[in-house]
């Protein structure tokens, strides 16, 4: 359809329709490196954010078969290199890049995986050297959770048979890589806890790439190894480099046959200190005997003549009993002192002296208290005469007694002060010394004669 020739009306649909058409077949695999911002991971599962760099951004999605298939999880700033497709996604009618592989850029996707576990599992204690246990020193049976094909089993039972060809080996069977190699390594563990038949267990296998080696880097294998109430040894063949399952097991060796080396000493190891042990034991009691046999000849000696024994015996005796009676002596006079200074106290103390002593002191308080009041009644007795005295001077009483008279209006009671409030014909009351009258003002002068 040509969509330019004439006037060829589309929906908005048709035309995301279109585009995506040609981004798709245009863009059908590509790869792109960008800085990852605005990550989110809903509830869906799927993962979505944004790859940018200083000139542009691009939204990207992931899908959930493609997210729980990830050994790292992505980040906000993350420098990461994807590989995917370009898709019109209609609803918003923006372009996006549907993502099929990730990878951090710089270092590998396993590495990050890596170094994100360890850290995480490193902040729980997972490998704490407390959580740590000692390896049996005489282990009655080895378990050993590897391939039952690969060379670390073969490696493990000939080192064991050279060493110590008594010692009994219990094989568990698993895959060592490969996708669902992890869980069955856990698994395994889990079970060998359960059947407790075996003192330590070794877990590993050969060398191998860190692809190959990756099973033992998995969560699940970590706190399977940590729970488990068996010491575990970890013996992935690789030398160099360590796996998340060295970090928590109770020991790391290189090798699986290091690994077998340092789970029980050799029989020769064994019988050697058996021999120093004998050694040990043949002089320590040959001492002993040596000394039994001296005590023994000192009593012999001694009792060829019973009556020098029975001196020696009297004559510890006395020494006992001197010590004794000087004990004694010493131990009552102590206590006669005691008693002495007791006694001294006591009556210093006399609960008789010490409440006639307090009686004398209440009785010399109550003396000096009721002096005190006698006092200041006298000195109020005196201030209320002197109030009383100028109240009487400055009572009106005294001032109408001489004749003179207080004026009321009587209208309203005031008291006449000035000639101004006055009016030709206002009835006044007067108050006298004794009794009050009546007038009528005929007549007013606001001078002051």
């Amino acid at each position: 359809m040509d969509i330019f020739s004439g006037k060829t009306i589309l929906t908005v649909s048709r035309l995301t329709a279109l585009l995506r058409g040609v981004l798709e077949e245009n863009f059908e695999q590509l790869w792109l490196q960008g800085e990852v911002s605005n990550l989110s991971y809903p509830s869906s599962g799927h993962c979505y954010f944004t790859l940018k760099d200083a000139g542009a951004q691009l939204r990207c999605v992931m899908f959930k078969s493609v997210v729980k298939n990830l050994k790292f999880r992505l980040a906000d700033g993350m420098a990461l290199i994807s590989r995917g497709r370009i898709s019109v996604y209609d609803q918003r009618g923006e372009y996006q890049m549907i993502c099929e592989y990730v990878e951090p850029a710089g270092i590998g996707a396993l590495q990050t995986a890596f170094t994100q576990l360890k850290e995480k599992l490193a902040g729980e204690g997972l490998f704490n050297e407390a959580h740590k246990t000692n390896l049996p020193s005489l282990p009655r049976k080895i378990g050993v959770i590897t391939s039952p094909t690969g060379a670390a089993i073969h490696d493990i039972i000939n080192v064991l048979k050279r060493r110590f060809a008594s010692a009994g080996v219990q094989l568990y069977p698993v895959r060592v890589q490969g996708e669902g190699s992890a869980l069955e390594i856990a698994r395994a563990i889990d079970e060998m806890n359960c059947l407790a038949e075996v003192d330590v267990l070794i877990v590993g296998r050969g060398g191998g790439s860190l692809e190959d080696l990756w099973a033992f880097n998995e969560e699940v294998v970590a706190r399977a190894v940590y729970r488990s109430k068996i010491p575990i040894i970890s013996a992935v063949g690789h030398e160099t480099d360590w796996t998340i399952c060295d970090f928590v097991a109770d020991l790391r060796a290189p090798t699986p046959s290091a690994a077998a080396e340092l789970v029980i000493a050799s029989a020769d190891e064994l019988r050697s200190l058996v021999d120093g042990l004998f050694n040990r034991l043949r002089r320590s009691t040959e001492n002993l005997l040596a000394a039994y046999d001296g005590r023994l000849e000192g009593l012999r000696r001694a009792l060829h003549d019973p009556r020098t024994m029975l001196g020696h015996l009297a004559q510890r005796m006395d020494d006992l009993t001197g010590r004794l009676d000087m004990g004694l002596r010493v131990a009552v006079s102590s206590r006669r002192s005691r008693f002495e200074r007791l006694q001294d106290a006591l009556l210093h103390n006399n609960p008789k002296e010490m409440a006639d002593a307090l009686r004398r002191q209440i009785t010399l308080l109550s003396l000096r208290a009721e002096h005190v009041l006698v006092q200041k009644l006298e000195v109020l007795k005196q201030e209320f005469g002197d109030n009383a005295a100028r109240l009487e001077v400055l009572s009106p009483l005294k001032t109408l007694a001489r004749g003179y008279a207080i004026a009321t209006h009587g209208s309203d009671g005031k008291v006449v002060s000035t000639a101004d409030s006055l009016a030709i014909g206002e009835r006044l009351l007067l108050k006298l010394n004794q009794g009050q009258a009546s007038c009528t003002v005929e007549s007013i002068n606001t001078g002051n004669t």
